[in-house]
């Protein structure tokens, strides 16, 4: 049986008089005293198609039990629609099908979810996935996801580099997020980890001479799960040798004035803006700053540096800072929403959010009173405070204080609705960033980036002083879209000696080294070139580019929030054969699913 002539989005007045064969889901039917109309959907969009019974009197018959998700072959002619029923919103709006023939291939029992609106229930959309992948909307994100692949491949395959696969049953490494687990059943007791990232094999690979490897890689995390965050998700991950960051983050903007060319139509300018990590933090309490609007933080603890407010003093006086930020014009917010920034500034680790109104040519602030004249002219001035304004300040150590006003600053802008336009690309390079990060729970440093990061050659020497840790800069970078962090990368560490150094303060000794990273340690001590790479987050990519917020949109087959894939039941519980092949015994019942606390 011929099934169809062309895809159901593809006619147009040119096809007009063509005899067609279409074959797709039926959309939706609609009976015109006897006169069927139905739209027949497949993904690449609808035609309507006519069953008239003076043209085909059994095909019209037959078109008179078409149910919702049928599916069907029609065969007919292409035929303008009459003046005034056309549809400008379809792209084959103008033209139809006059058929003589119907094939009915299956029947499909009534939807749980109409499939031509948004649904608002998530895990009903997941557990019958198969039936959301039909919808317009979700046949749209997967080919943008398509068309975003092959950009990337096409632009890293025309600048030499390979694509090749790295292991998903691999060893585990402390490298920040816990492991996936799997038991090997011809070595009991012992475990493979699915990889968070292919980060050490791809290291691996430049020792052995690849030169310039991409992948897109499959990694998992067993992390607590967010919008955009998935328990396995794609990276486009990249390295290459004989490189400098400028190398890297050039080919990255080249591969996205790509992407968006092809995937929206738009053109990327470039080189993107560079900032450092302290200017970020500093100017936008984040390490990914929405540069799409203004709302700068600035520093103000010279202007109260002999206060008598005693919760700027005593920041002050214990090595911390006072920031402060100008909403303009908003001093209108409400005491709930003051309530609400109160308890964002708290979640975020600060005691209190302090605040000054300028309303009727007065500050209304219960802090007030702490100020002198001179303080209140110099902060005036600092901030350009006009009436309708309203101040807000953090006070603490440095990076709380920068955090919480970075925080504050976007629930800000999300209540005052600020007029971001939708289609504005605001890309950025954060560079710069801190080596290491100290851990006060576990009183250790731990890396910000991963241990293989590479410090900035002006400050390697201070690995060698334990009280500047803390003031090491990496040779890392972040790629920054709309205040979203899309990828990150660094120049590795290709010495024996400097990786083993960075273990050393990390607090992995040399046996552990060993026992970790022996065959990393032992690579470098065989002529490993100077090597950097990045990894972009596809899913955040893509999710970006199609509008969603979450990246599940973007997705074939998510887990939901809770880490359960709805349409197949998993994780679910496996036999005791099974565990007992494995050397594995269980005594918790698993739960549902899905189910609370699954």
């Amino acid at each position: 049986m011929h099934y169809r002539d062309c895809l159901c989005g593809a006619l147009r007045p040119s096809d007009i008089g063509r005899d067609i064969t279409l074959s797709g889901w039926v959309a939706s039917r609609r009976d015109h005293g006897g006169v069927i109309f139905i739209d027949l959907r497949d993904r690449d969009g609808i035609t309507q198609v006519v069953f008239r019974p003076e043209v085909h009197a059994e095909a019209a018959t037959a078109a008179h039990s078409l149910r919702s998700e049928d599916v069907i072959t029609v065969m007919g002619q292409v035929v303008a629609r009459l003046a005034g029923t056309e549809n400008p919103k379809l792209p084959t709006g103008a033209v139809e099908v006059v058929a003589s023939s119907l094939v009915v291939l299956n029947r499909s029992e009534v939807p749980p979810f109409p499939m031509d609106e948004k649904i608002a229930n998530e895990d009903l959309r997941l557990t019958h996935r198969f039936l959301d992948l039909r919808r317009p909307a979700m046949a749209a994100n997967l080919r943008l996801r398509h068309r975003v692949t092959k950009s990337i491949r096409d632009v890293l395959d025309t600048e030499g580099f390979w694509e090749i696969e790295t292991p998903i049953l691999s060893k585990s490494t402390p490298e920040g997020a816990r492991d996936f687990l799997v038991p090997s059943r011809l070595t009991p007791g012992a475990f493979y980890a699915l990889p968070q990232a292919p980060q050490q094999y791809k290291q691996l690979l430049m020792v052995g001479g690849v030169d310039k490897y991409f992948q897109i890689a499959r990694c998992f995390r067993d992390e607590d799960l967010r919008a955009d965050r998935q328990p396995e998700f794609t990276q486009v991950d990249i390295e290459a040798s004989f490189v400098k960051a400028q190398d890297l983050q050039d080919l990255i903007e080249k591969m996205f004035q790509r992407i968006f060319r092809e995937a929206r139509g738009v053109e990327v300018p470039v080189p993107f803006p560079r900032m450092t990590y302290a200017d970020a933090m500093n100017r936008y309490g984040s390490d990914k700053p929405d540069t799409r609007f203004g709302m700068e933080i600035s520093d103000v603890g010279d202007v109260f540096k002999e206060s008598q407010f005693k919760v700027f003093r005593a920041a002050l006086d214990a090595g911390g800072v006072v920031k402060a930020m100008n909403a303009k014009g908003f001093a209108c917010i409400t005491t709930g929403q003051i309530e609400e920034l109160t308890e964002l500034a708290k979640t975020a680790g600060a005691r209190g959010l302090a605040f000054i109104k300028v309303e009727n040519g007065e500050w209304k602030s219960p802090i007030v009173k702490f100020f002198t004249d001179a303080e209140k002219a110099a902060l005036s001035e600092r901030l350009k405070m006009e009436e309708g304004d309203l101040v807000l300040f953090g006070a603490d150590a440095w990076e709380g204080a920068c955090t919480v006003l970075g925080r504050v600053r976007l629930r800000v802008a999300e209540i005052q609705k600020l007029p971001i336009d939708p289609l504005q690309l605001n890309f950025l390079w954060v560079v710069d960033f801190p080596m290491l990060a100290f851990n006060a729970e576990e009183n250790k440093w731990n890396a910000v980036h991963h241990p293989f990061t590479r410090p900035k050659a002006e400050d390697r020497e201070l690995l060698k002083d334990p009280s500047k840790l803390g003031t090491i800069r990496a040779e890392a970078y972040d790629i920054v879209l709309n205040g979203v962090e899309i990828g990150g990368g660094s120049i590795r560490i290709h010495e024996g000696d400097l990786q083993s150094e960075t273990f050393s303060v990390l607090g992995i000794n040399e046996e552990e080294q060993e026992e970790l990273f022996g065959h990393l340690l032992r690579a470098f001590r065989h002529g490993a070139p100077p090597h950097g790479g990045i990894a972009l987050g596809l899913d955040r990519l893509v999710a970006l580019i199609a509008g969603e917020e979450s990246i599940r949109e973007v997705i074939a087959f998510p887990k939901n929030n809770r880490g359960a894939e709805l349409l197949t039941g998993s994780p679910a519980a496996a036999e005791m054969k099974q565990l007992r092949e494995l050397y594995i015994s269980s005594t918790v019942k698993p739960k549902e699913p899905g189910a609370p606390g699954a």
